[in-house]
């Protein structure tokens, strides 16, 4: 430390140094995917200002049945692109850490955490929502697992409950509800903080056992 005694006011300068480091290695750690508008902005000192220069990159991906030619940041997850820019918030934003299920929709069939998804990643995909699961649109009649999250109070507050349904759906298609504690295990990635566990449950398997379509 002797060597920053007699600094004249500067005994800052290995923190301010090390703030720049590491704003510095933040900014050029972004630029992998969008190099030449990042760079001009670190060249200037704007480092600060990295996140705006990230270039915009086309998406073409099919979402509810709709084509789509998108204009997006590489960053952008697909929970944020339908929410924010698609306006498609039936797709709840939880833990945004991919822990409680509340994003989940459907890629190519697949039940995905959208939280946990790169937009970028769906190119040429089809996306399902909770807003496509209705056939014919809001309009149309109910999805017959929607009916039997109704018929059986599968939800409380319903934060969890369009993460629950896409679950449960997918849950049906890939085989694994042939009994109660394979639906258990199967939708365990689904959190319900109000505890309606029981009646999802119940939901799952009378949709199973009718025959439904899913």
């Amino acid at each position: 430390m002797a060597e920053y005694e007699n600094t004249g006011g500067k005994s800052e300068a290995p923190n301010a140094s090390r703030r720049v480091f590491f704003k510095q290695s933040s900014a050029l750690a972004a630029l992998a995917m969008t190099p030449p508008a990042a760079m001009t902005a670190v060249a200037n000192g704007l480092d600060e200002k990295v996140a705006a220069a990230f270039e915009q990159m086309p998406l073409h991906v099919e979402i509810n049945g709709t084509m789509r030619t998108l204009a997006i940041e590489p960053r952008v997850t697909l929970l944020d692109l339908l929410r924010e820019q698609l306006h498609l918030t039936g797709t709840k934003k939880g833990c945004d850490h991919g822990q409680c299920g509340a994003c989940t929709v459907h890629v190519d069939g697949q039940r995905v955490n959208s939280c946990l998804t790169l937009a970028m990643t769906t190119e040429g995909s089809q996306v399902t929502t909770i807003e496509g699961l209705t056939p014919g649109g809001p309009d149309g009649p109910l999805h017959p697992m929607q009916e039997a999250f109704i018929k059986h109070d599968g939800f409380q507050c319903g934060y969890c409950t369009p993460g629950q349904i896409m679950s449960a759906v997918a849950c049906i298609r890939e085989g694994h509800a042939d009994s109660p504690e394979e639906v258990r295990e199967y939708m365990s990635g689904n959190i319900c903080r109000c505890g309606a566990y029981a009646n999802i449950v119940d939901a799952i398997m009378d949709v199973k056992k009718g025959g439904a379509r899913v």
